[in-house]
């Protein structure tokens, strides 16, 4: 990973999710790239946003760890165009269901992460820069290609030396999917080939719902997680529901930041 990328819309929000940046820029040895995307407004709005940027960069303490990248257009397709050049991964900050300043209102965060080329990490204005990542969850799920999302949770738990958490719902009188039972083998041999410590953590479901977003986000508070690892799309098995439920993990009001492919 050569270079993280860290986008901002200029508010208290975007200096956590460079602190996020830089953390990981530390475990990977990678420089961070600060993106903001401005209008068409002229020398003035690139002055302004030249200095707020300085000064969240200061703030965050990067120093000369950070290089800043201005460019003009529309925020969610500029920033989808940068994640194609060359970065390791992309950390965005989200002000969740009130939205970003940016144009990112509820599901277009969701939106934004599907469309990247890099897994990416969702923190919010609240999560804790600081918090200990010895802990990631990761739901099963019925996708068909789950590699890029096992492979960046197997960077982090080897850079951060994380217990790895192999989630799944266990509901009453349900019978789960062969895709999934296959990807969660498939996940548990690939952690222990890769010599890093896992948990699988079967869990009965204690409500009659189909969402697993609440179930989610309580376990990964109980055990302390530093991070749910999800997949940004939704798999065919319950694929009517999937978006609200993923939307609802990436602005949980546990403010666990959320790792997504």
């Amino acid at each position: 990973m050569n270079d993280i990328l860290c986008t901002s819309d200029l508010t208290p929000t975007s200096v956590t999710a460079l602190r996020f940046a830089l953390r990981e820029a530390d475990h990977f040895s990678s420089s961070v790239t600060l993106l903001h995307v401005i209008s068409k407004g002229g020398e003035a709005e690139r002055a302004d946003a030249t200095k707020k940027l300085a000064q969240q960069i200061k703030g965050a303490d990067g120093t000369e760890r950070v290089n800043v990248r201005l460019v003009e257009g529309k925020f969610m397709e500029r920033i989808a165009e940068e994640s194609t050049q060359g970065h390791g991964l992309t950390v965005v900050g989200t002000h969740g269901p009130k939205g970003l300043r940016q144009n990112l209102f509820g599901a277009d965060i969701l939106k934004l992460v599907r469309s990247l080329n890099t897994p990416s990490l969702v923190v919010q204005e609240g999560s804790d820069p600081n918090v200990n990542m010895d802990r990631i969850v990761l739901p099963v799920a019925g996708h068909s290609d789950i590699e890029k999302l096992l492979g960046m949770v197997c960077d982090l738990a080897k850079r951060h030396a994380s217990e790895v958490h192999v989630y799944q719902l266990m509901r009453p009188n349900e019978s789960p999917s062969d895709e999934l039972l296959a990807n969660k083998l498939h996940m548990l041999n690939r952690l222990k080939e890769e010599g890093l410590r896992y948990v699988e953590a079967n869990e009965p479901s204690t409500t009659f719902s189909v969402g697993f977003a609440g179930p989610t986000v309580e376990y990964a508070s109980r055990i302390g997680a530093g991070c749910i690892a999800i997949k940004a799309h939704a798999s065919d098995e319950y694929r009517y529901i999937a978006d609200a439920e993923k939307e609802r993990i990436l602005v949980n009001d546990a403010l666990i930041p959320v790792l997504c492919a």
